[in-house]
């Protein structure tokens, strides 16, 4: 991807977990060095960041974090009509139906599993990124 395009290259990562957070920093560094990734350990100042910096393109949000969870931080963001474009990809370790169902009916662009293995966490991060990125709002 090339910087002259035009394409904001801002992905908010909303992820509570230090280790996952250095996971996705390497896996996206090295897929995707373009990118600029900002991340905030916990989804309480959320709203209060989309509204007082740079808009990103792209939110990854983890779903199980202490005090503000990924459930209220989705919806949160999607009642607020000044976010409607922003993709919002939910990624967390639940494969339950119920979390899948509850995340898409709250407006989640994407659900995405984190897998285990850095090499196939890597793989999905950059499938992902591609994805959106390949879509015309971006």
């Amino acid at each position: 991807m090339d910087r002259s395009d035009g394409l904001n290259r801002l992905v908010l990562v909303v992820e509570d977990s230090e280790v996952d957070r250095e996971a996705i920093d390497r896996a996206l560094s090295r897929s995707h060095p373009e990118l600029t990734l900002e991340f905030l350990a916990d989804g309480n100042t959320v709203l209060d960041r989309l509204r007082g910096g740079a808009r990103p393109a792209l939110m990854f949000l983890d779903l199980s974090m202490p005090g503000t969870d990924g459930y209220a931080v989705l919806s949160a963001v999607r009642a607020d009509p000044d976010f409607a474009s922003l993709t919002i990809i939910v990624l967390t370790s639940s494969t339950t139906s119920a979390d899948i169902d509850r995340c898409y009916a709250a407006g989640a662009d994407s659900y995405i599993y984190k897998p285990v293995n850095f090499a196939l966490f890597r793989t999905v991060l950059q499938g992902a990124v591609d994805y959106w990125y390949s879509q015309p709002n971006h």
